[in-house]
């Protein structure tokens, strides 16, 4: 049994009040027993870590929900020229980035297997906690189908990961079953083509609504394991809700009648602007495919009016970045861009915690900083309230806590 005790610092809880100034958090083991002033706070006997704020900021450790955190840049001729053991050691310094930016918990969409979440929860390899699709779900040439109209497949392959292209309810039946088998927490689908495509274009609509609602009643079969689905376009995500889908990634095209549905069904939407706003950066410069810059461009604009209309109509935003795509560690740059399209810096906050949480159905553990939940803090150099963007350059994450254990700690 140990204790430690955060103290000396403003506290911004995640449950979207005020700020509390001169805030202590004690903590016992991995869980989180009281919060207060210091001087309400009651000691125990026992030794304890004290860990002083210096009069910086307390967050709640941030949740992404939509990251590749094995991916780096979805390059395909990598799978041509590296050894497979590379594909992993990339991966350990992507976790270490991950949590050094001050995300504690991460919802992998596609490539991140069961033992590589298994080495993070028995403590081999430093990363956030990690909840995982294992691979996504694709249509034959649709957006995870990396056979080349040359001949080649550029696919990674390996036994952990099972097969990604699927078409037919049956077969799209029997896929399902493979990726819970493989220890899937959540099941992926890409539901249109993507702006990273050889194939399709991200409007391109792909699966029907009959097979989709198979994957659905996949996974309320094995204890109601959800559907998150990538989706550009307007038919693609129509299909998504009209089988149940639970989350939206992307939405880029999204129209007032698919806004309206998702209200009515409280249906999650993840709008990773991260990946929108860098890669279009990448299209300019020349580093993306040259079958990806036009739309890479093209894009950005489109996106960032419809999910604002979204905002605005109250659809449930959560932040996700699609890091993997993009260069990972820079995650929480997602909250300023959450803040361009109308959210208050509380709500952006809020969307990468309490309400990240509760789309994951972690929210009784995680989230926020209460008595009783999982002791995953940040300290931030600077108030994110007074500037939201702070938060992106992990520079200013000068310490990060998960499940009671100091992780990073740059503190001078």
């Amino acid at each position: 049994m140990s204790y430690s005790l955060i103290y000396n610092g403003t506290l911004i809880d995640g449950n979207g009040g005020n700020s509390i100034p001169n805030a202590a958090v004690l903590i016992k083991d991995s869980q989180i027993i009281e919060i207060g002033s210091l001087d309400s706070i009651s000691m125990p006997d026992e030794e304890i870590k004290k860990i002083d704020a210096n009069e910086m900021f307390i967050l709640p450790g941030f949740i992404d929900t939509h990251v590749h955190i094995m991916a780096n840049g979805f390059k395909l001729e990598d799978t041509m020229y590296d050894p497979l053991s590379l594909f992993f050691y990339k991966g350990l310094d992507n976790l270490k980035r991950t949590i050094e930016a001050g995300v504690t918990t991460v919802r992998d969409a596609g490539l991140a297997d069961v033992g590589v979440k298994r080495a993070v929860e028995d403590g081999l390899i430093l990363g956030p906690r990690l909840l995982i699709s294992v691979m996504p779900l694709s249509i034959s040439g649709g957006h995870f189908d990396f056979s080349l109209n040359s001949g080649f497949d550029m696919k990674l392959s390996y036994p952990g990961l099972p097969e990604s292209v699927c078409d037919g309810e049956e077969e799209v039946r029997k896929r399902v079953r493979e990726i819970l088998r493989a220890g899937a927490d959540f099941i992926k689908v890409m539901v249109t083509g993507g702006v990273m495509s050889v194939n399709d274009g991200p409007e391109h609509t792909q699966y029907t609504v009959e097979e989709l609602k198979v994957m659905v009643q996949e996974g309320e079969f094995h204890d109601g394991v959800k559907v998150m689905a990538h989706a550009h376009g307007v038919e693609g995500i129509k299909n998504a809700l009209y089988a149940g889908i639970y989350s939206i990634e992307h939405g880029t095209y999204l129209d007032d009648e698919t806004i309206d549905i998702m209200v009515d069904h409280e249906t999650y939407l993840i709008p990773t602007c991260v990946v929108m706003h860098h890669n279009k950066k990448f299209a300019e410069a020349g580093e993306l495919p040259e079958y990806s810059i036009k739309q890479a461009i093209e894009i950005v604009d489109i996106h960032d009016t419809n999910i604002r209309k979204a905002y605005e109509a109250g659809v449930k935003i959560v932040m996700g970045t699609d890091c993997g795509v993009v260069p990972h560690g820079i995650n929480l740059e997602e909250l300023g861009f959450l803040c361009d399209i109308g959210m208050s810096p509380i709500e952006a906050i809020m969307a990468g915690t309490k309400n990240a949480a509760e789309c994951l159905g972690i929210d009784d553990k995680l989230g926020t900083i209460e008595s009783g939940k999982i002791a995953d803090f940040i300290i931030s150099k600077k108030d994110p309230i007074a500037n939201i963007k702070s938060l992106g350059n992990p520079d200013n994450i000068m310490l990060v806590m998960k499940e009671g254990n100091v992780v990073k700690d740059i503190r001078t």
